[in-house]
């Protein structure tokens, strides 16, 4: 910095005013130390900074299975949030989320002097690692219950499946069957929640069989297969939820290859919205989490947090996209 203001001619205060953008500097004493910035290559000191203003502009994130879409889509929408509040963001990807591997990465980022800590996963070992910690600076969960003590934020779910199923039932069909996400995850179990809660709350039966996958098309496709084979034998399934897209795409596929026609034997309705669902065979029907929203209510409430200040937001709100995979119950045409 001392170079900078002997290159330009200005005291060293006069850079740290126009480094931290400070609004009294004239224009040409601006102009002047930024050629000097760019002539020098100066960069700031970020550890000194830290320092003196008690704060490293840094966000946290402790996240689980991100090859998955929503933990991967759902970070994106952090970052860009963060970046945009004036925070970088410091990014922890666990293999699982054990209590003591949740543990050490937190214990980590606040080595690093971090200002916050957000942390993304919906399954219940998470939630649990999480309850068992109390840093020193604020803790999010995203997508996972907070409980009282822990603020959190993420999308309604149940709200989510019951727009898919309310959706089904208005087209005719006597009632809607279910591919449920893996038992131990919360989202999972929101959305077969809002399944099960909507079809009772319309009168509709409620399966008393309900298919299980892992998120993975490969899982949608044995749960198609199986559905297939029950089509065939005479039972009446005419529409089916699946708790993510990715699960709906194999399901699709295994009814293609059983000679079901969807919508015009089943309708098949998804749940996140793939870039990829437009393009689906039908395109498919689907519930969008607006993952951008997300990570900016999550960035909001650390921040607010950080600030002293109690906030309990809103559950993102989900929408229903229709295309062409759900159609009127098979006769109803």
């Amino acid at each position: 910095m001392s170079d900078v203001a002997a290159l330009a001619g200005v005291s060293h205060q006069t850079v740290s005013r126009v480094v931290n953008g400070h609004p009294n500097v004239a224009p040409h004493t601006r102009e002047r130390v930024e050629r000097a910035i760019a002539e020098l290559g100066y960069r700031p000191n970020a550890s000194a900074r830290a320092l003196v203003a008690g704060s490293t502009r840094t966000l946290g994130l402790v996240t689980v299975k991100i090859n998955q879409y929503g933990p991967a889509q759902t970070m994106l929408g952090l970052e860009k949030a963060a970046r945009a509040a004036g925070y970088s963001l410091t990014v922890s990807i666990l293999d699982d989320a054990t209590a003591a591997a949740m543990r050490a990465a937190v214990d980590t980022f606040v080595a690093q002097r971090v200002d916050g800590i957000l942390a993304l996963s919906t399954y219940d070992d998470a939630a649990a690692a999480l309850a068992t910690l109390d840093p020193p600076v604020p803790l999010v969960a995203v997508q996972v219950g907070g409980g009282e003590d822990r603020p959190a934020v993420g999308v309604d779910q149940e709200t989510g499946a019951r727009l898919a199923v309310r959706h089904l039932l208005a087209l005719g069909h006597r009632t809607v069957h279910h591919v449920a996400g893996p038992a131990d995850s919360q989202e999972a179990r929101g959305r077969m929640a809002g399944w099960r809660s909507e079809l009772e709350s319309a009168g509709a039966p409620v399966p008393e069989v309900v298919l299980r996958g892992d998120w993975t098309p490969s899982s949608g496709y044995l749960a198609g297969k199986a559905l297939a084979a029950r089509i065939r034998g005479g039972e009446e399934v005419t529409a089916i939820f699946a708790a993510n897209d990715q699960m709906a795409l194999g399901l699709l596929a295994a009814l293609h290859e059983g000679g079901i026609r969807v919508p015009e034997d089943v309708s098949v309705v998804g749940f996140d919205d793939l870039p990829e669902a437009p393009y689906f065979t039908p395109p498919l029907t689907t519930v969008r989490q607006d993952f951008a929203e997300l990570g900016r209510r999550g960035v909001q409430l650390v921040l607010s947090r950080m600030r002293g200040e109690d906030q309990h937001p809103e559950p993102v709100a989900p929408a229903l996209l229709v295309r062409s995979s759900t159609g009127p119950a098979p006769g109803r045409a």
